[in-house]
């Protein structure tokens, strides 16, 4: 039939049939664009929103965590005057009953897709961690870490607090943590019994101090040992941070060989980007999470692999290119050590050099280069600067 427009056909019985178009949900559209505002990262915000029509009206059903979302959207229904019927869940879960805040109680959390050990881990948070607890799936939580990001962790790796709770929290005196790896222990000495292993950057509170040792406290109240010189007073600490490239190298080596593990970020396996947030943390930066997400933060320094720019601690991201029917995607990032080297997670922490006349130069990632940011002394929304944070201190008025 020419045209390509067919509207009716005929029925066994040679009379016309007409075929019935799909109704326009109406709301579509809307639901798209609040959520391409206010959450075009599903990884960091959400709005799993959707609708069907009953009897002329709309039915809003889903989740969000995102009041001024929902709040959008149902704008944006009464100004094309769309009945409609709001059944979005907002989150957190009245079924948290208050307890929707959060501190991370051992030493590293995996964090899952979904409320399941089989399912994906897609990142980790560490202990002393306070995280946003929106709801509960059997023995599991969802939470939001502080820079944002959204997961499922089981109920041994979170303590879940009321807002009180956490307030208490952070007016107590911490340590962190600032070994690679090590243990606390039962008594004050080392030959005691081990109470749980520990990873650079964990916070946990401070009772006092005996024979060499910080007597700790975890957010669920179970106590030990630390070795002071393995610590230090979390506000001793913060007060003599100032990060520079010699610094970030310095964090930077002490992770060499550790190994690769997709959605790692500590001491017990680090992908690419966990790897450059943690060496961040730990001198005071909190980086968005992923690749594609740390490649937003910062001013760009190079794109045309002149690397005579760079100075130690910009970030290198690696990927593929936009073209003509694909868009850039960011899978790699690296950190700036100077003499044409940097320093990445992929397959263990190693050094690679981008020098094509060097005997161990990375052609493979000189081939996929697509810029350099720097971070370090930038001020950007997207960063954590722990030093103008009260994420572990109370909050001053």
């Amino acid at each position: 039939m020419a045209g390509g427009c067919k509207t009716s056909e005929l029925n066994s019985s040679g009379t016309p049939e007409t075929t019935q178009a799909t109704p326009v949900n109406e709301s579509e559209q809307h639901i798209k664009a609040v959520k391409n505002e206010y959450a075009p990262d599903g990884r960091v915000a959400l709005f799993d929103v959707e609708s069907y029509n009953k009897n002329g009206r709309y039915i809003l059903k889903g989740e969000s965590n995102l009041p001024e979302a929902v709040s959008a959207l149902k704008q944006k229904l009464q100004s094309q005057n769309i009945a409609f019927t709001d059944s979005i869940k907002m989150l957190p879960s009245a079924e948290m009953e208050g307890n929707t805040e959060g501190v991370i109680k051992i030493s590293v959390a995996n964090l899952r897709s979904k409320p399941s050990h089989s399912s994906e881990l897609v990142t980790q948070a560490i202990l002393g961690t306070p995280v946003k607890v929106y709801k509960k799936d059997g023995g599991w939580y969802y939470i939001q870490t502080p820079e944002g990001y959204l997961a499922w962790v089981d109920y041994g790796g979170v303590n879940p607090f009321t807002k009180n709770d956490l307030a208490t929290w952070k007016a107590a005196d911490k340590v962190i943590y600032l070994k690679t790896y090590g243990f606390a222990y039962e008594g004050a000495s080392a030959d005691s019994q081990v109470v749980s292993d520990l990873v650079a950057g964990n916070i946990l509170e401070i009772l006092g101090e005996e024979n060499g040792f910080y007597k700790v406290k975890y957010p669920h109240g179970k106590q030990g040992y630390v070795e002071k010189n393995h610590a230090q007073p979390y506000e001793q600490w913060l007060a003599g941070l100032q990060p520079t490239g010699e610094t970030l190298i310095e964090t930077s080596k002490a992770f060499m060989g550790i190994p690769y593990l997709w959605g790692g970020t500590s001491a017990k396996g680090v992908d690419c980007s966990g790897y450059t947030k943690t060496i961040f943390f730990l001198n005071g930066i909190i980086l968005p999470r992923d690749a594609s997400q740390q490649i937003h933060t910062g001013v760009e320094v190079d794109s045309t692999r002149n690397f005579k720019n760079l100075i130690p601690g910009d970030l290198l991201f690696f990927g593929r290119k936009a073209t003509a029917t694909s868009p850039e995607r960011v899978i790699h990032v690296g950190m700036w050590i100077g003499d044409n080297k940097f320093i990445h997670a992929m397959g263990d922490v190693h050094i690679s050099n981008m020098d094509p006349n060097a005997e161990d130069f990375d052609e493979y990632n000189y081939n996929r280069y697509l810029r350099t940011k720097r971070v370090l002394g930038e001020e950007d929304e997207k960063l954590i600067q722990l030093t103008q944070s009260d994420l572990f201190l109370k909050k001053t008025e």
